[in-house]
């Protein structure tokens, strides 16, 4: 069984998936969408399902910097609603301030082009998030 991981945006959902030993995230790809259109992305992700053996999600929470929940980890709350009720399996948040800061600056580091990294970002801030989720599983 593997773990998904999951970047919430307001148009686009970045994916990452573990492998079986859940030791290791790899990106898998971004999914796009009309802002709020939340059915589509739990259509999408059946199609994840039917295709991996997923036990659980790892979803990204954008705290602020203060540690406050503003507007979008309240969406993040609430899309884990959804998805634990309508594909009936674990979601658990992961604190994701910065993955996105730390995924442009890994990509800027190996020099990839911008138009690369505006189609690349989104499951790699998912690979960050649920290689943080892995890591500190391991710890424990």
């Amino acid at each position: 069984m593997r773990i998904l991981g999951l970047d919430l945006g307001t148009r686009t959902l970045g994916l990452s998936i573990s492998d079986e030993t859940k030791t290791i995230a790899t990106p898998l790809y971004t999914i796009r969408y009309e802002e709020g259109n939340y059915q589509y992305l739990i259509d999408e992700l059946k199609k994840v399902l039917d295709e991996f053996p997923i036990e659980s999600f790892v979803l990204g929470l954008p705290k602020n910097m203060d540690n406050s929940m503003g507007e979008h980890a309240m969406m993040s709350v609430e899309f884990k609603k959804l998805l634990e009720d309508k594909l009936k399996l674990p979601v658990f948040l992961q604190d994701e301030r910065l993955t996105t800061v730390e995924a442009t600056n890994y990509m800027v580091k190996f020099d990839i082009s911008r138009k690369k990294r505006k189609k690349k970002i989104d499951s790699l801030a998912a690979n960050i998030i649920l290689q943080t989720y892995l890591d500190k599983g391991r710890k424990s």
